[in-house]
């Protein structure tokens, strides 16, 4: 299935069923986040990477517009869905600001194995005790999927990325898997990394992307 959809890149990944919240501040997508909220239609974050736009994205639903101010910005909270790839790029839209994309929805296997989720769950405690931070993921560990995760173990943007391009959650699993066993001997003293897990859910004020 392919179709088109408006798009607002950013430098972060966002992964199904992540929750994110926004402050709006460029025209365009002003424009665009009305127009969604407006007509209860999702938008497409794709990622952007050392200033290049990447092949594949999240599609978000607006779950709630929390605040709009004088100036037109706004406050949004919103829900990652699915995971898709761009296939053409559409810089220019009549009558709109922003840019969009004719995009296409890889297969993506959910399922996992609980017990090597548990056993994951075990190093990313082991990781979170040596950075003495506590961190409550408000489910049992096997019920856990590798997108509720990744965002707590300290991975670069293009390790982030990497993991969203993989459509199994077996090899999902396997890469951070693979990834902790380089960051538990890596820990100590690096406040930077403890300072990127322990990000919150406040509203990110990010600059879009300048084509």
């Amino acid at each position: 299935m392919t179709n088109f959809i408006p798009i607002f890149p950013l430098g972060i990944v966002v992964y199904p069923g992540e929750h994110l919240n926004l402050h709006i501040v460029e025209p365009r997508y002003k424009q665009l986040i009305l127009e969604c909220h407006t007509t209860s239609k999702p938008f497409g974050i794709p990622t952007v990477i050392d200033n290049k736009l990447q092949e594949f994205g999240t599609m978000m639903e607006i779950t709630e517009l929390t605040k709009v101010y004088e100036n037109g910005e706004m406050d949004i909270r919103t829900k990652g869905l699915m995971i898709f790839r761009i296939l053409e790029l559409i810089k220019e839209i009549p009558d709109k600001l922003y840019s969009g994309a004719i995009v296409t929805y890889p297969d993506n296997y959910r399922t996992g194995n609980p017990e090597t989720m548990r056993k994951l769950m075990s190093s990313v405690r082991e990781l979170h005790s040596l950075l003495k931070l506590n961190k409550d993921f408000n489910k049992p560990d096997g019920e856990l999927n590798s997108y509720e995760v990744a965002h707590h173990i300290g991975l670069s943007l293009g390790e982030e990325y990497e993991l969203l391009v993989l459509t199994d959650e077996r090899q999902r699993l396997e890469y951070l898997k693979r990834q902790l066993i380089k960051i538990i001997p890596m820990v100590s003293g690096l406040e930077q990394l403890k300072e990127k897990i322990k990000l919150n859910g406040h509203f990110r004020n990010l600059s879009g992307f300048d084509w």
